[in-house]
């Protein structure tokens, strides 16, 4: 099957399997299962859960294995943006083009949305349709990336600096715990379903570091360029908070060199698998051109 119609079956299969994961809107609590629903179900890139198909798809994994690792790193992925858009965190009102969870509801059955779709990630993780090591090695993997050492201390980092000038090795080492983290997870826990090796698994660990620090950089860029309906969210809100991004460190010139050479080497990292790996380079080419 042709990459393009992969990634659309890949898809369309994401919310499917979100849909069927989510709790029934009109059951009780009635207002936590729809702000749920409202922020899992809001629209997206899918980028993580794509890149779960795309990877266990390089080892031929079947897609029923690869499902809960899917559907698990997409409400951890929901959950944070809930969370960072809170008035304590980030304080915005936009988010995918309407209004953020804790504006459609309130800022306490936002807090438990959150709440819920993290601990939901992990319910499915413990049931999924796979052996039990590797579900338990799927919960260690995202459980690391979501937490002090990943997701949430990147988060902590990002408030931290906030009105700060950072170091250039600083920043990055904030964006790949905050922002790569996930991505690495979404990446390993497809290579875990399809039975990598040891080493393919530190292949797929280097491209995948790679490819959360191309995310952030064109991230950066987006909220210098590109308008806040083009993004779906408040544009600027990095420059008015005062945070160090790359355009502000490197010049928007050489935020863009920097993205190009992350683009180089992620196409590099992923030779050695072949045509096999055709899906996971096109999702790279996507996160470098992406336009929101």
């Amino acid at each position: 099957m042709k990459t393009d119609a992969l990634l659309t079956r890949w898809l369309q299969r994401t919310e499917e399997q979100l849909q069927d994961a989510l709790p029934d809107p009109e059951l009780a609590p009635q207002g936590l299962h729809q702000a749920m629903r409202y922020a899992a179900l809001g629209g997206g890139k899918r980028m993580r859960p794509m890149l779960v198909y795309a990877t266990g798809h390089l080892f031929g994994a079947d897609e029923a294995r690869l499902d809960a690792a899917a559907v698990a790193v997409e409400f951890i992925h929901a959950y944070s943006l809930v969370h960072d858009d809170l008035p304590a965190m980030d304080d915005d009102d936009l988010r995918r083009g309407r209004p953020t969870t804790h504006i459609a509801f309130d800022e306490a059955t936002a807090i438990l949305a959150g709440d819920a779709l993290q601990t939901r990630a992990f319910e499915i993780l413990a049931g999924a349709w796979m052996p039990p090591a590797l579900a338990l090695n799927c919960i260690q993997t995202l459980a690391s990336a979501s937490g002090a050492a990943g997701m949430c201390g990147g988060q902590a980092l990002d408030i931290d600096a906030t009105g700060q000038q950072q170091a250039l090795a600083d920043l990055k080492q904030m964006h790949a715990m905050k922002t790569g983290a996930l991505i690495r997870a979404a990446v390993r826990m497809g290579a875990l379903c399809g039975e990598a090796s040891d080493a393919q698994l530190a292949q797929l660990d280097s491209f995948a570091d790679t490819l959360g620090l191309a995310f952030q950089v064109r991230d950066d860029i987006l909220d210098v360029e590109a308008s806040s309906e083009q993004l779906g969210k408040t544009a600027g809100k990095d420059q008015a908070q005062d945070k160090s991004t790359f355009p502000s460190l490197l010049g928007m010139d050489g935020a863009k060199a920097t993205l190009s050479e992350l683009a180089a080497a992620m196409q590099a990292a992923l030779v050695p698998f072949g045509q096999r790996a055709a899906a996971l380079a096109a999702l790279a080419e996507l996160t470098v051109r992406r336009t929101h």
